[in-house]
């Protein structure tokens, strides 16, 4: 009998290729290396440009995330990095808090894909990251894309944000 498959939607399209900020805790460099790879060539594949940064750890990257949104000029992020189980509940802290805020960060209408590997073991890691493999690195970049152009699709120029003088009655 067959296992599942899974379905891959295909990659967006961009009249303006889109500036994307790939966030990555190299602890396990070359797992990070690889996480790295996978999101750059998706990135590219689609006519966008991307930075990278690196930060200390996986806690540190959703605090990394919302200060370059609030002071950079990026369409979405990326944040990759590895957690691998050890012996003591410092796993569970990392991985549970560094998705929480990436998700939080979301919900405010950022547009980032979750690249953080959460395993039991290095090999699991590495099969994960290879980008000839499941391309976990890709797959986070793919999902960063996908918002991006729902966020353009979705987005008004006259929408604005906040208020202006017409809507108090000023004008």
């Amino acid at each position: 009998m067959a296992g599942p498959t899974h379905h891959a939607l295909a990659r967006p399209e961009f009249d303006k290729g889109p500036k994307i900020l790939i966030v990555v805790a190299p602890y396990y460099k070359d797992i990070a290396d690889n996480l790295v790879a996978g999101a750059m060539a998706e990135i590219e594949a689609v006519g966008g440009s991307y930075e990278v940064v690196e930060m200390p750890g996986a806690l540190e990257l959703p605090s990394a995330i919302g200060i370059a949104a609030r002071m950079g000029e990026y369409d979405g992020f990326v944040a990759l990095g590895c957690v691998i189980r050890g012996e003591t509940t410092h796993y569970d802290t990392v991985c549970n808090d560094s998705s929480r805020g990436l998700t939080l960060l979301g919900l405010q209408g950022l547009c980032i894909g979750n690249g953080i590997l959460t395993v039991e073991n290095y090999d699991q890691a590495a099969v994960r990251a290879d980008p000839q493999g499941q391309n976990k690195g890709g797959g986070a970049a793919a999902a960063a894309l996908h918002l991006v152009a729902l966020s353009r699709k979705l987005g008004r120029k006259d929408k604005g944000l906040g208020f202006t003088a017409d809507r108090l009655g000023e004008g």
